[in-house]
């Protein structure tokens, strides 16, 4: 299953994905790969764990030392592939790989080819691949999500998310990606506020799977630097969201 996270920039779209990473793990035996693929890589600072190089370092190291190589016999794409093993972050209940962000423009098509080629491998070792996607639209115009199974767009009470998310639901033909099901997240929703915001939801004409309330844990634990996964098990935002994976078929 491959699920993906997206949504307007400051919505809490990383905080989302950290909750529903808790509750795979928490809740199923499943294994679990998390793939960070905001360029701001915040999904390491919310789990807090260090993470010392991205894909993206990967990739400036790739174009500019081993594609400029003329040995004869180096298999670029084994060498690429090394370089990405060893930079997964692994652990006893999940793994982790940060995306990041790479430098220069141009046509990299071998390079994004062998990318896509070696994540699509690395993705299929796992029962859960978990995306946090980059904030906005331009990871949809530039196919970083792929085909998905389910795609939760996180929302805040705005009508700038809502409008991002109907946006998100109608380019989404236009780039061929393929996503069986799409749902709105509402984040960060007062419980006075839930009825009328599934009513705007509905007017957008979109499918709400639930919404995720104001809880105070969140921003304790942001601000001491531990991770959302140690956040206990009663804390509203956590029971809300897997009430929403289990509605959606995520757990």
């Amino acid at each position: 299953m491959i699920i993906s996270v997206s949504g307007k920039g400051g919505t809490g779209k990383t905080t989302i994905a950290a909750l529903i990473l808790k509750a795979l793990i928490e809740e199923t035996d499943k294994t679990v790969l998390m793939v960070d693929a905001d360029p701001s890589t915040n999904a390491p600072i919310v789990l807090n764990i260090p993470v010392e190089k991205t894909v993206g370092d990967v990739v400036n190291v790739f174009r500019k030392k081993v594609l400029d190589t003329t040995e004869l016999g180096l298999d670029k794409s084994r060498v690429i592939e090394t370089w990405i093993m060893e930079i997964l972050k692994e652990t006893p209940r999940f793994d982790l790989l940060a995306m990041g962000r790479s430098e220069g423009e141009g046509c990299y098509c071998y390079v994004n080819a062998v990318l896509t080629s070696i994540l699509d491998r690395l993705s299929s070792n796992y029962d859960v691949v978990l995306m946090d996607m980059e904030a906005g639209l331009e990871h949809l115009s530039r196919r970083t999500d792929r085909d998905v199974d389910i795609m939760l767009v996180v929302t805040d009470p705005s009508k700038m998310s809502l409008e991002t998310a109907r946006r998100i639901k109608e380019l989404i033909p236009e780039v061929h990606v393929e996503v069986r099901k799409l749902y709105v997240v509402g984040n960060r929703i007062p419980d006075e506020d839930s009825e009328s915001y599934a009513k705007t939801v509905r007017d957008y004409g979109l499918e709400l799977a639930g919404t995720v309330p104001l809880d105070p844990n969140i921003l304790s634990y942001s601000m001491k630097g531990l991770s959302i996964l140690e956040l206990p098990d009663d804390s509203p935002s956590y029971l809300a969201v897997k009430r929403i994976c289990e509605k959606v078929g995520i757990l």
